[in-house]
């Protein structure tokens, strides 16, 4: 097939502006491409890409072994798992946008609920409150008893004897509130920890459980929590800047041999990346640090992450390349490692300048879209993960400020947690259902 005579179209063209915008976009020079969008009247927003430089490189070696050979997108690599900038600026997203998304379930504590976190296959979600309970409840129950809309509100304690309840298990083993928790990713155990100075590993196989077997003293308030991917270790990070590693059989813990590797405020997130590699930490001193994941050493620290103010969460993407954080500027940003660079940032949210919690910002399942709590609407700020288009918010029905967001790993569905007592299980069903 030769290309000779092939007249360009208008959709070409601007099919060609955007690779040439998304390629500057990437490389850093967002004054040219936004000149360049001015000058083109491109309308919607265009990522930052590498996939230009891609093309160009695939072109140029199909012209050195066959020069009347054209070049399509069939010559191009696969895009990888989730968000990939480097090869997906053109997506299509398909997964809900999280206005579609309604309440399904409404679970109450005794105090401020303020910690959450999924199971690795989403079929648990714990919550954690200020009154040292701890919830943990069944996502298929959540869902059968939205079915029928009246129960969705029922006082849970005229439920308890049913045996397809919600909660299937509730622990009361701290003196104050929780304020991390994290499952195991293989066996029934949850890790928790609290403004007792205590870190506290349950077995909650068994139905009767309600204290923890193991319970380990720090020195400070735990902040935050996250396991290895193999489940031998679990980062445990405090108001004191030494991150830790304990080993979860013999509650052994190691630090970085080196101090300077160390942040200089409270660690205020953790998170493993999917392969343990590496692991990144946040910290109220306004840094975000890269560590090695076998030599637990730290190999790479964004100053001002934030410009400045402290940094709530940090999150690894499935593909490991970006890492997503939030600050107490009311910023989302998407840091691309390779370049030790943010890549994007999503604006629009509001955090009130009264806000003493972090909250976190997170992935849906598929990594297209953003999620993060607006604080002074109580309402739920949603952009697409890849243009940081803004797209519509979902009021979240609470009576004060949420303190917490996690959305599960595997479907359409988040837990958000509130000072108002109470945690909302949100859910996106499909046709089908």
């Amino acid at each position: 097939m030769s290309t000779r005579g092939y007249k360009a179209t208008v959709r070409d063209r601007e099919e060609l502006y955007r690779l040439i915008i998304s390629q500057l976009l990437y490389d850093g020079h967002a004054a040219i491409a936004a000149t360049l969008i001015g000058a083109v009247n491109l309308g919607p927003a265009v990522p930052p890409s590498e996939r230009l430089l891609h093309l160009a490189r695939i072109g140029k070696e199909q012209e050195d072994t066959n020069p009347s050979r054209p070049v399509g997108r069939s010559d191009m690599v696969a895009p990888g798992t989730g968000v990939d900038l480097e090869f997906d600026a053109d997506v299509q997203t398909s997964s809900p946008e999280a206005c579609e998304y309604e309440t399904c379930y409404v679970t109450s504590h005794k105090g401020p609920c303020r910690s959450a976190t999924y199971s690795r296959d989403g079929q648990l979600i714990a919550t954690g409150s200020a009154d040292a309970s701890i919830k943990i409840l069944d996502t298929e129950r959540m869902l059968a008893k939205s079915a029928t809309p009246i129960e969705v509100m029922m006082n849970e304690t005229a439920q308890q004897n049913m045996e397809n309840h919600p909660v299937i298990r509730t622990l009361y083993d701290h003196t104050d509130e929780v304020t991390c928790l994290a499952f195991h990713p293989t066996e029934q155990i949850l890790a928790s920890g609290s403004r007792d100075y205590s870190l506290k590993l349950f077995d909650f196989s068994k139905p009767s459980v309600k204290r923890a077997y193991k319970s380990l003293q720090e020195a400070e308030v735990l902040r935050c929590l996250a396991f290895h991917p193999a489940g031998d270790f679990l980062l445990v990070g405090t108001r004191h800047p030494t991150l830790r590693m304990y080993d979860v059989t013999t509650c052994e813990c190691y630090v970085s041999p080196n101090p300077a590797d160390q942040h200089t405020d409270a660690v205020t997130g953790v998170a493993y990346n999917p392969t343990a590699n590496s692991y990144v930490s946040c910290s109220r001193d306004g840094t975000i640090k890269l560590w090695d994941g076998v030599s637990s050493r730290c190999v790479a620290t964004y100053d001002r992450a934030h410009g400045g103010a402290p940094v709530c969460s940090v999150v690894f993407s499935r593909n490991a390349k970006y890492v997503l954080s939030s600050g107490k500027d009311s910023m989302v940003r998407l840091w691309e490692l390779s370049a030790g660079r943010a890549l994007l940032t999503y604006t629009g949210a509001g955090l009130s300048g009264k806000q003493t919690h972090r909250t976190q910002a997170v992935f849906n399942h598929t990594e297209d879209y953003v999620l993060f709590p607006d604080e002074w609407t109580v309402s739920l700020c949603c952009w697409d993960s890849r243009t940081t288009e803004r797209k519509n918010l979902l009021s979240l029905g609470h009576n004060n400020a949420v303190r917490c967001l996690v959305h599960s790993p595997t479907s359409a569905g988040f837990m958000t947690c509130s000072d108002d007592y109470r945690a909302r299980f949100w859910y996106r069903r499909a046709a089908t259902e």
